[in-house]
């Protein structure tokens, strides 16, 4: 779809990769000392999947070498009021610094923060990317100041096991085929329920509350918890309040394993099969295979089936450099690296991401993927088709602290501490506050 853009010769001596694929090389004297580039990142099981890639850089390079530091799982709650911390105070943020879809309104908005990766020549990276995807990248006054890493892309994670225990067919085709809408995947649910009884359908209500709200989203002017003004639609978003009620009705069933994603209890409720479906946006392959998810004993148990409702876009991320970097350029060059062809087909083969990265996602190594631990699933034609029909949705300057809250009210109905009957009330009062 797009031709290789040309390599951008930085003033450090690195030929930096600009979506082509091909590596920087390593120039200067060999005696001079490695400058340390510090990537800080997040979340679960394989989290922003660079292993390889990092590993095939500093095993190539001599005058940078690349240190991921991987803070937490969690986004919301602890990452981004982190990096919020480090970024007003001018210290303590990586050389080349994650940051989810969630975060990006905030970040767009203070371009004080960030390096303008226009000055090391990384603008020609635009025709690497979809429109939305770049223009998630540029700052209030139009400065580029983050790559696209992934996309969200949806499916829906299954263990094929525990169906056939149910009596339910194990095949992925015919296990889509059972729920075209969300409330024929309740009426399986309450099928699975009735066999398996040490297993409930679902993990809880925080992953599919967020599978619908971005579905419904895309019905809904493209928007969830803000306007495009910015302004606060918690209470007046039919999108909010459809995925609400869906949370609600799979919990009053009794179908939910109470657990909120991306916690330690989450991490062992995989461990011990106390769940048997999660919606998967592509990255999420990585945290169900992970060594902190269910783990290598469960490769072949997992499979992908189709989400009910259609697609959706939940996720995907960004590189940016803070302006506090003492190494802009040579962390312009790890971002640009990181963002390329070649790393992120890297990453999704290696943790399940689905490249943003319009060459990657092209990569016969990412169309005709398939994915062992999840029964040989062809996940690359999965997500590549759902890359190319990717609706996104509109998220506001707190979008991040105002999902922290809504979903801390999504869980906590699950688990008994908020009424039903409370709980709407509490879910709208606690965004106004979170918003400010």
């Amino acid at each position: 779809m797009l031709a290789a853009a040309a390599a951008t010769a930085l003033a450090l001596g690195v030929t930096a990769a600009c979506g082509s694929g091909s590596e920087p090389t390593s120039g200067g004297s060999s005696a001079a000392a490695p400058v340390t580039v510090k990537v800080q990142t997040f979340g679960g099981g394989k989290n922003f999947g660079y292993k390889e890639a990092i590993d095939k850089w500093n095993a190539s390079h001599t005058d940078i070498k690349i240190q991921e530091e991987h803070l937490t799982d969690q986004f919301e709650q602890v990452y981004w009021p982190q990096m919020i911390q480090w970024l007003q105070a001018g210290s303590g943020a990586g050389d080349v610094v994650g940051i989810d879809e969630g975060g990006m309104g905030l970040a767009k908005a203070h371009p004080e923060w960030w390096a303008d990766l226009g000055e090391y020549g990384l603008s020609n990276r635009q025709g690497d990317f979809a429109p939305w995807k770049w223009d998630g990248g540029l700052s209030a006054d139009g400065k580029l100041f983050g790559l696209g890493t992934d996309l969200g892309g949806m499916s829906l994670c299954y263990r094929r096991d525990l169906f056939e225990k149910a009596g339910l067919p194990g095949d992925r085709d015919a296990v889509s085929a059972l729920w075209p809408t969300w409330d024929d995947f309740i009426k399986v649910g309450q099928k699975f329920q009735d066999k398996v009884k040490d297993t409930k359908f679902v993990d809880g209500t925080n992953t599919l509350y967020n599978v619908l709200l971005v579905q419904e989203a895309a019905k809904n002017g493209g928007v969830s918890y803000f306007d495009k003004s910015n302004t606060l639609i918690v209470d007046k978003n039919p999108a909010v309040k459809s995925a609400y009620d869906f949370a609600v009705k799979i919990s009053q069933d009794g179908l939910t394993a109470k657990l909120r994603n991306f916690t330690p209890e989450w991490n062992t409720g995989m461990k011990k099969s106390q769940f048997a479906t999660l919606g998967c946006p592509s990255w999420m392959l990585g945290a169900v295979s992970g060594d902190d998810g269910a783990g290598p004993e469960f490769s072949g148990k997992w499979d992908v089936a189709a989400v009910p409702g259609g697609g959706g876009n939940w996720g995907g991320s960004w590189l940016a450099v803070p302006k506090q970097s003492k190494h802009p350029k040579e962390a312009a060059a790890v971002a640009d690296y990181l963002t390329g062809k070649e790393a992120e087909v890297s990453v999704f083969t290696y943790s399940g991401n689905m490249p943003s990265n319009t060459q990657a996602q092209q990569d016969p190594a990412v169309q005709g993927a398939k994915n062992e631990y999840f029964n040989n699933a062809p996940v690359g034609d999965i997500f590549a088709k759902s890359a190319s029909t990717l609706q996104p949705v509109f998220l506001g300057v707190k979008h991040a602290q105002v999902k922290n809250a809504v979903e801390s009210v999504i869980s906590a109905l699950d688990d008994g501490s908020v009424p039903y009957d409370q709980a709407w009330q509490k879910l709208v009062d606690d965004a106004v506050k979170a918003a400010g």
